[in-house]
């Protein structure tokens, strides 16, 4: 059992953000959304998880906590671990939270987050490669976001971070035949220069990217050769429609001005809850059916695994037991 005492709360910088856009984005050709919601809420996941994990091995590093990340999940394979402690593997499970009143309740109120479960995805726990001496971790993500027109629209005019991009449509991102996309020309209708990157893949599925400058109402045409473009981004505001043409699509794909997504997570503090065995975790956990309505979620989109947090075991005693035991 643990009280709000033990809860460890690490600090949110910004290139823990930045870490988790370069991975998400990479991991766009070999992800799927399982977990509903938007497509760019999916990629805010991404880049959520991805700071949290690296913010934990900064503070084993800081705690002179030995840890393993050989193991640690490529986004080409599915979920192995995270890290391993003492030898054993943890998959460490985060969750983001966006609203408003629950930010301002875990800041002010902690102890808030021992009434909420933790969760495993139930397809995710019936994998075959776990032991029941692996351990989960789960950690909390407070985040603003800025996710509406307007709420993006006050972000850059206030000069704060963004990322806005386009996720581009199966056909692009995954398509069925591995062939060169051809001489890529794209044309912006803006009154202004754009400043785009366009990512994706070459021959080998190494993922590619390209930046280039958008002169108003001009064709430009880009030399690198794609084989899959997986997304466009855009550094400025979008103001009016840019257009994509490749010799496989024969129909210009055209891009919005409302079809952008800002992906950039604005953390406040992540907070580490505590750890329980695989094995225990079997033993005590309950369903929880698709569709419910959970702390972390509005309405959960797949069936979940759960313990209370409340449940789980002090993560300052696994630590100081690692650091007791290492050679």
């Amino acid at each position: 059992m643990i009280t709000s005492s033990d809860l460890i709360h690490l600090p949110y910088t910004r290139d823990l953000t930045e870490a988790g856009i370069a991975y998400a984005l990479r991991s766009l050709p070999y992800t799927y959304n399982r977990m509903g919601g938007s497509a760019y809420e999916r990629l805010r996941r991404i880049v959520a998880g991805v700071a949290v994990e690296l913010a934990f091995r900064r503070y084993l590093s800081e705690q002179n906590v030995p840890f393993d990340v050989k193991g640690a999940t490529p986004f080409t394979q599915p979920d192995h671990y995270d890290v391993a402690l003492g030898g054993r593997r943890c998959d460490l499970k985060s969750f983001l939270i966006t609203h408003r009143d629950q930010i301002a309740e875990i800041r002010h109120n902690p102890q808030v987050l021992l009434k909420a479960p933790a969760l495993i995805p139930s397809d995710q726990y019936a994998g075959d490669e776990h032991s029941k001496l692996d351990l989960y971790l789960f950690a909390f993500l407070p985040s603003l976001a800025a996710v509406s027109a307007n709420e993006i629209q006050r972000v850059m005019e206030a000069k704060q971070p963004h990322y806005l991009i386009h996720g581009m449509p199966e056909a692009w991102n995954r398509p069925r035949q591995w062939n060169p996309l051809g001489r890529l020309v794209l044309k912006s209708e803006s009154e202004q220069t754009q400043t785009l990157e366009i990512g994706g893949q070459d021959e080998w599925r190494e993922m590619r990217s390209c930046t280039l400058e958008l002169p108003p109402g001009r064709r430009v045409e880009i030399q690198n050769e794609f084989f899959s473009l997986s997304y466009v981004h855009i550094q400025s505001g979008p103001e009016a429609r840019i257009g994509i043409r490749s010799a496989v699509h024969r129909e210009t794909y055209l891009i919005g001005a409302q079809d952008w997504g800002n992906i950039w997570v604005y953390g406040l503090d992540i907070v580490l809850a505590g750890y329980i065995t695989r094995d225990e975790f079997s033993r005590r956990a309950s369903f929880i059916q698709t569709g419910s309505r959970v702390f972390q979620y509005d309405k959960t989109h797949v069936k979940n695994l759960a313990v209370p947090v409340s449940d789980l075991k002090p993560l300052s005693e696994l630590l100081e037991r690692v650091k007791v035991s290492s050679p």
